[in-house]
């Protein structure tokens, strides 16, 4: 792609992240936050002005559209799923980009107390001589998964203004809620009509995913017995004693910071708590099923014993499945990551084929009938302040889109 898509790509990318379209766990309403309607509303109107049939938006501010065919013979209709929200992990209001064109190779300072540097985060080095876009360390970027979502219009709109570029029908579809695992849980895969499909939502440049994390959430709360602390021996119940004894209780090296590659884990992500009442919130991950039921059996079996030990009412287990490993689904259209991987090599970049240590749409989505590999989106450092994504590696992501529909068509 040129010069003049590659900026395109750029100000659209910019555009996308100066929406503030922070998710919220653990709550009923859908989308879970009000503000994600705002880049709904505008990605609704931007698929329509840049031509897609059938552009719609549901009440569950699912937005949908589809390039036609420009071939005369029938080839699968595929997709292309992205999400709009980001993490609640960290703030994404107000975000302010950096932009460090032909990047020396050295230290990015993001303000006067944070700097990006290659001697602690070493996957910069490759992108030495590209176009860097950064944070300015008071928020995250918000290129998961706002870059895949430039990609995909960007190739939709490169391919409307290309029509010697043969490729059958693709459906585009852009999902709220994937950060707080709700991502699919309204998406009208019928209405989609793929036989498969890919989210761009991985990380740095080459990645191919078919594997995932099995997942499942863990809310436990805690109820004490405030009593004065001069008069409290054999009265008092300390609540966030009992948070504390229960987190014990996991095995503490089995946690995502000493954890790689299949390795699974417990992750506490949330504890707050007084002496009458606190809460620990986890996220249960492994890739190997028996695994992940045993992880989810040691949870309620820390609950037993601590229910025996202090009573029923001192402790209550909230747990649930999210998504699940997508390998299952994926191996029965596994064309989808032989075309995906094939795209990747024609466009010069190498296949990186590894398991996702996280989740996307596309593991709930293969579950739902709709196979989804995932592929590179280009951000590395998600979920944070020193989150950047190489403007080279979204030109990459949205060739790959490009080919795999030429590849499809038969071209």
């Amino acid at each position: 792609m040129d010069k003049i898509w590659s900026e395109k790509l750029k100000e659209r990318f910019l555009k996308y992240v100066s929406f503030y379209s922070t998710s919220i766990p653990f709550v009923e309403e859908f989308p879970s936050s009000e503000r994600q309607w705002d880049i709904a509303k505008y990605l609704f109107e931007e698929l329509k002005a840049i031509g897609l049939d059938d552009v719609s938006i549901d009440e569950n501010a699912y937005v949908m559209g589809f390039l036609p065919s420009n071939i005369d013979k029938q080839v699968p209709t595929i997709g292309f799923v992205a999400h709009f929200d980001t993490s609640p992990d960290f703030s994404g209001e107000n975000v302010k980009p950096q932009i460090i064109e032909n990047y020396d190779g050295g230290d990015i300072r993001l303000n006067e107390q944070m700097t990006l540097s290659p001697d602690e985060f070493s996957d910069l080095k490759q992108y030495k001589g590209q176009t860097i876009i950064c944070t300015d360390g008071t928020t995250l970027l918000g290129a998961d998964d706002k870059a895949g979502v430039a990609e995909i219009v960007t190739a939709m709109e490169y391919l409307m203004a290309n029509p010697q570029i043969k490729h059958g029908r693709i459906a585009v579809g852009f999902t709220p809620d994937e950060e707080v695992g709700r991502g699919a849980d309204f998406f009208p895969v019928e209405k989609f009509g793929a036989e498969w499909a890919y989210t761009m939502d991985g990380s740095e440049i080459g990645e191919l995913e078919y594997e995932n994390f099995n997942a499942a959430y863990a809310h436990i709360k805690f109820f004490g017995k405030s009593v004065h602390p001069g008069y409290a021996k054999g009265l008092m119940i300390n609540a966030c004693t009992l948070a504390r004894e229960f987190a014990e209780g996991l095995p503490p090296d089995e946690v995502p910071e000493s954890t790689e590659d299949r390795e699974g884990f417990f992750h506490l992500t949330q504890m707050k708590g007084n002496v009458s009442e606190a809460e620990l919130q986890y996220i249960i991950r492994d890739h190997d099923m028996e695994q992940f039921i045993a992880r989810k059996k040691l949870i309620e079996e820390i609950t037993a014993e601590m229910k025996t030990k202090y009573g029923d009412d001192r402790i209550v287990l909230d747990m649930g499945d999210q998504y699940f490993n997508m390998i299952e689904k994926v191996k029965e259209k596994f064309q989808s990551v032989e075309i995906a991987k094939q795209a990747l090599e024609d466009v010069g970049v190498k296949p990186n084929i590894k398991p996702i240590r996280g989740g996307t749409d596309g593991a709930r989505l293969s579950f739902m009938g709709l196979p989804c590999p995932n592929i590179f989106a280009g951000g590395h450092n998600f979920h944070g302040p020193y989150e950047f994504v190489p403007l080279e590696s979204m030109v990459k992501a949205t060739e790959v889109i490009v080919r795999i529909g030429e590849i499809v068509a038969g071209e």
